[in-house]
């Protein structure tokens, strides 16, 4: 095998890798807070007056319903779909899998608005850059092998 193959496959694994903990975590914390919206099954109900900065807070923000479906659909369902898609070797998953990071990067911008710096978003926002720059090195590699 030449050399852009195996660098294809080896970017294509990693990204695989983490559309897939990106996503698997986004379904488990979504569904997390869509079944206890209060947010205490998982520590987080003291995190929610921090949520007043944001438009729509009275509406959208009294417990985490809301925010369950955002996560759920926004880093879950798509990052689970740009691996299913990597998994086919189908070259829109590596597209999707760069293009899911930078969202997840977006995501914990709001984040960062939000709440006091903590070790957990700035965590994610670094596992959104690798994602993202994973990503593209995957289609880098994958544009020169088609070549």
């Amino acid at each position: 095998m030449n050399r852009s193959v195996l660098s294809y496959e080896t970017a294509r694994k990693w990204l695989l890798f983490w559309t897939l903990f990106i996503g698997i975590g986004a379904v488990a914390g979504g569904l997390a807070m869509i079944i206890d919206p209060s947010g205490k099954a998982l520590g987080m109900d003291g995190m929610l007056p921090y949520f007043k900065k944001l438009p729509l807070a009275d509406t959208l923000f009294r417990d985490f319903l809301f925010s369950g479906f955002a996560l759920l659909a926004v880093n879950g369902v798509t990052n689970l779909t740009a691996a299913a898609l990597l998994k086919k070797r189908r070259p829109l998953g590596a597209v999707l899998g760069g293009v899911f990071g930078v969202t997840l990067m977006l995501w914990i911008c709001i984040q960062f608005y939000m709440f006091p710096l903590n070790f957990m978003s700035t965590a994610y926002f670094v596992f959104g850059l690798c994602q993202a720059v994973t990503g593209i090195a995957a289609c880098i590699f994958q544009k020169r092998e088609s070549r």
